[in-house]
């Protein structure tokens, strides 16, 4: 290591800099030259300390991560070759065969996707160490070089007496000074150095802020994955439990199969014709004035990748399913997506309910929703879950998960039913207010007039 000295030109650079940092110092002008020297020196020594992190354990949590993006990346691909079987065969279910099918698609996708977030929680981990390495090698030169600065100085500060008579023993011998001080100017320039290292001290504290700020993301990151890999668990299991209430129902046999899908589309279309009845006895004029002007980014997408399987009103779907729709029209719109995909608040917002309709009515409604009243003057319904990650009351964020995508309650494939609604025109119906005549049962689920259903792409 290079060690070089001060030449007295730039010793007023040395003065400010490290009268700044530690103003417990008092320079003297007879013992000044000296204490440059001691602490230009200790002071560069310092600043290159050994780094603390062994270099091998850094190698191998390097090559842990390339190896785990890898084989994500593998992992991805197989799962999205599913999904795209899953979606070529939505909506064909017509035969029990292909009803099995169907479901043990989505199960291999759905062990898949456990696979994947298991790999993903341990690259995140590896990720963590490596970044919690970055910290302590940039906390431990940080405070070492603080350290030896401040206990430098102020031994230099108490210490006067002593230091003077070495500067005397320097100053007797002026001529070898200065040759010193000539020679060493013309190997570096000590000031311009000194302020180099200065600035790197600066750079090393902003290095931690920002290195701490991706630990705490990367913190977040393993959380949401742990979280997930329970969710995709729970998944794996109602997967299996529709697969054996299937082959339970139907006895493993076509005509028994036919048989409940015809029941099931008769029932749809009963409880349809039933609560259009009831909605239009609600008598709620719908204020058009607290609508927000319709336009797109009103609301936010509730997925990541759209993509649109049925629109809102009089679509072809509906116009050819009286028995599902009755002639009223589809009151939102469907997204195709996967089971297990993340389902985000279309804004900021309250929860106004949740709930799950196959309790009361199994596979002819939403089955499992979520209710959510925005600001704005419109309110969105989020249906045909598999999980509900929000409770009643809670409030969210534009964006914030909110479930994950299923195919509850009446669905030819796993989507995302999105509803909007004029605010005012909504509510949830109390446990004793709407007794249903088709499911004799009540059943709580969201209503509104016609003209309280907006449709959803004038806002997204």
């Amino acid at each position: 290591m290079n060690l070089s000295f001060v030449s007295l030109k730039h010793s007023h650079f040395l003065r400010h800099s490290l009268h700044h940092n530690f103003p417990m110092f008092t320079f003297s002008s007879r013992s000044f030259i000296f204490r440059i020297i001691v602490t230009i020196a200790l002071f560069i020594g310092t600043i290159y300390l050994p780094n603390v992190v062994s270099a091998q354990s850094v190698d191998e949590l390097k090559a842990s991560v390339d190896d785990l993006t890898a084989k994500i990346k593998a992992l991805d691909k197989e799962i999205q070759d599913f999904n795209k079987k899953i979606s070529q065969t939505q909506g064909d279910q017509k035969t029990l065969k292909a009803a099995l099918a169907s479901l043990e698609l989505r199960r291999k996708a759905l062990v898949g996707q456990i696979d994947l977030t298991n790999l993903k929680i341990k690259q995140t981990q590896d990720g963590i160490l490596l970044t919690q390495n970055k910290i302590g090698n940039t906390v431990s030169t940080i405070d070492r070089n603080h350290q030896a600065l401040s206990q430098i100085i102020v031994r230099m500060h108490t210490n006067e007496k002593d230091i003077s008579p070495l500067f005397d023993v320097v100053s007797s011998h002026t001529a070898t000074l200065s040759s010193l001080f000539d020679e060493i100017k013309r190997s570096s320039d000590v000031s311009s150095q000194m302020q180099l290292k200065l600035h790197d001290l600066k750079d090393a504290k902003i290095q931690l802020e920002s290195t701490k700020t991706e630990y705490e993301i990367q913190k977040e990151s393993l959380q949401k994955l742990q979280s997930s890999l329970s969710s995709q668990k729970t998944l794996v299991d109602q997967n299996t439990e529709e697969k054996a209430k299937l082959l339970e129902e139907t006895k493993n046999k076509e005509s028994a199969y036919q048989a409940m899908l015809t029941q099931k589309k008769k029932k749809k279309g009963e409880l349809e014709a039933e609560v259009l009845d009831y909605e239009s006895k609600i008598r709620v004029a719908v204020d058009v004035s607290k609508l927000p002007k319709y336009g797109s980014g009103v609301l936010k997408y509730p997925l990541d990748r759209v993509t649109i399987t049925q629109f809102f009103g009089n679509t072809p779907f509906a116009s050819k399913n009286p028995q599902v729709y009755n002639g009223a029209g589809h009151n939102g719109v469907d997204f195709g997506t996967p089971v297990g995909t993340s389902i985000k608040a279309a804004g900021a917002g309250t929860v106004l309910g949740t709930g799950d309709t196959d309790l009361a009515c199994g596979g002819v409604s939403y089955g499992r929703w979520v209710l959510i009243r925005h600001a704005n003057g419109l309110t969105t319904l989020y249906a045909h879950l598999s999980v509900i990650g929000v409770s009643g009351g809670q409030s969210v964020a534009a964006g914030e998960q909110i479930g994950l995508s299923g195919n509850t309650g009446y669905s030819t494939g796993p989507h995302l039913h999105f509803t909007v609604y004029a605010s005012d025109s909504v509510h949830i119906t109390s446990p004793t207010e709407y007794k249903s005549k088709v499911c004799g049962t009540y059943m709580s689920l969201p209503v509104a007039p016609r003209a309280g259903y907006l449709n959803p792409l004038s806002y997204l």
